[in-house]
């Protein structure tokens, strides 16, 4: 990415984890959010994060997602209701969407933002040879945030079923219901260096609108 670590990408002038946050941070009922970053990033975190808000927490993360999300989740307040995971790299989730999450999360379920599956999808051997076309109209694109009753979520990063590759993966291993929540497919996550160019024409055309 340039060089630059990923959540601090300039995104229209700011940084991409502060769009990140934003939709969290404007919901009254978030009252605590820890932010897993590099060792070095956290041991000296840039000082518009810590000056941020006062709910904002900062955790050194570990060497895969599951390892950050487990050492966000020791710090966090024993008495949360609900705990949603959200990537930095995501910095264009509606503020509906996040209430939504929250909204299905307090209901005693676990809700995943994502997407209807528009594209037709295959599975293919270890050559790449294909094995078969799932039905796309039972297919989704998982994104976040990613939201689960706290007890839930702590109860599964405790049993630490293996090969989960989201949290909501290792969620479903212990049984728990989980609602999609449609996010409108623009809740672009930033992997290249090309999607930050797509991120700031999306958020430029709803700043426009």
């Amino acid at each position: 990415m340039g060089g630059v670590r990923k959540p601090f990408l300039d995104l229209c002038g700011e940084p991409i984890l502060l769009h990140a946050l934003r939709p969290f941070l404007a919901d009254a009922r978030v009252v605590s959010i820890m932010i897993a970053l590099s060792p070095t990033d956290a041991a000296d975190p840039p000082e518009w994060l810590v000056s941020l808000d006062h709910r904002i927490g900062v955790v050194a993360g570990g060497c895969t997602r599951g390892e950050s999300v487990s050492r966000a989740l020791a710090v966090l307040p024993g008495d949360l209701d609900v705990i949603a995971v959200h990537d930095a790299a995501r910095p264009l989730v509606p503020e509906q969407v996040v209430r939504d999450c929250l909204d299905a999360a307090s209901t005693g379920i676990g809700a995943v933002a994502g997407s209807p599956a528009v594209d037709t999808f295959k599975t293919v051997d270890a050559d790449a040879f294909v094995r078969s076309t799932p039905d796309r109209a039972a297919l989704w694109h998982a994104h976040t945030p990613q939201a689960f009753p706290a007890e839930a979520l702590r109860r599964a990063y405790r049993e630490g079923a293996g090969g989960a590759t989201d949290d909501a993966a290792l969620v479903e291993s212990t049984g728990l219901r989980i609602r999609m929540i449609d996010d409108g497919a623009a809740n672009l996550k930033v992997t290249r260096l090309h999607d930050v160019a797509l991120a700031e024409t999306i958020l430029r055309s709803r700043l426009a609108s």
